[in-house]
């Protein structure tokens, strides 16, 4: 992303799967935890919930003990028209993903939908109403 040139499928999943490694590992722990990544498509969102086929686990070993319970996961799916996403990223200082792969992430965009956990939430709201109404949500819901 940093040579400007969009991650494809094959790039994410392996990146996916170790995500998931490490929110199982947080479940199995008991603990909660917040993840903020961009889970474009349904299928990267299922990877973080389920796993995937073709993941190994953290010792470098694939599941052979069947598939255990998916992971509980609520998805935030922050929504905002592309000119207000392009001005904050051009605010961003070394970040690693230019501008210009901006359309790229809409046009990879699979919103979140229903039987999905989730909840969308306007980046027109400030950083404190976003915090706000999440919070709310995970108290009314959880």
């Amino acid at each position: 992303m940093a040579e400007g040139i969009p991650l494809n499928d094959q790039d994410r999943i392996p990146w996916l799967c170790h995500l998931h490694d490490i929110l199982r590992r947080e479940h199995t722990c008991g603990q909660n935890a917040i993840l903020a990544c961009s889970a474009l498509k349904k299928m990267y969102r299922r990877i973080l919930e389920n796993g995937e086929p073709s993941c190994q686990n953290e010792s470098g070993q694939q599941e052979n003990q069947g598939p255990p319970a998916p992971l509980k996961i609520l998805f935030v799916h922050l929504d905002g028209p592309i000119d207000l996403i392009a001005s904050r990223l051009r605010k961003r200082k070394g970040h690693f993903m230019p501008l210009t792969l901006l359309q790229s992430q809409f046009d990879t965009l699979e919103p979140p939908s229903t039987p999905e956990s989730f909840i969308t939430i306007s980046l027109e709201k400030s950083i404190s109403e976003i915090v706000a109404e999440i919070e709310a949500y995970i108290k009314k819901t959880y």
